[in-house]
């Protein structure tokens, strides 16, 4: 009886690390990015854009309060287009990497506005470009934000693994 239900266990904190895994690696890399464009568009900014900047925002904003329930029904149409199927493993990576990106997002954001003001103004003394700026001062300067950001993503996703069995996901939810 105990080895029956340790194999199962064992399978299920597999499956439960590859939903994390594969969920996490996306929205971390997806977050950064969006991050990225919500800390360039605002104003006073490289790319300030009056336009772009609140849409992303209110995207960002939006998604980070519908609860995860009512996201992962909400997605299931989008997850049967992606995936092919709304039920299973692969199918709950999409929900879960849909709600941790704004999450991610807003942490990146808040990292990349921590940079120093005189380390900007020293890229720029320094003659380099706006994309230069970001790869040599802006990502380094945030990294441990960033690093801390992602612990934080990764943990709120396994409490949200737990849920996918909603859906047919497996794990040890």
């Amino acid at each position: 009886m105990f080895s029956s239900n340790f194999a199962l266990l064992l399978d299920s904190t597999w499956i439960t690390i590859y939903l994390v895994f594969c969920s996490s690696f996306l929205s971390i890399i997806l977050g950064t990015i969006l991050g990225l464009c919500l800390y360039l568009t605002a104003p006073g900014r490289a790319w300030a854009n009056r336009v772009l900047n609140p849409v992303l925002g209110f995207v960002v904003n939006f998604g980070r309060s519908i609860p995860f329930i009512i996201l992962m029904v909400a997605l299931i149409p989008f997850t049967r287009f992606i995936v092919g199927t709304s039920i299973g493993n692969n199918a709950a990576i999409v929900p879960l990497t849909i709600a941790a990106i704004p999450f991610f997002a807003r942490i990146a954001e808040s990292a990349f506005k921590q940079v120093g003001a005189d380390l900007l103004e020293a890229g720029k003394a320094l003659g380099l470009t706006p994309w230069q700026t970001v790869w040599k001062v802006v990502l380094p300067e945030a990294k441990q934000v960033l690093l801390e950001g992602a612990t934080l993503t990764i943990v709120t996703l396994i409490g949200y693994s737990a849920i996918v069995g909603a859906v047919g996901g497996g794990g040890l939810g």
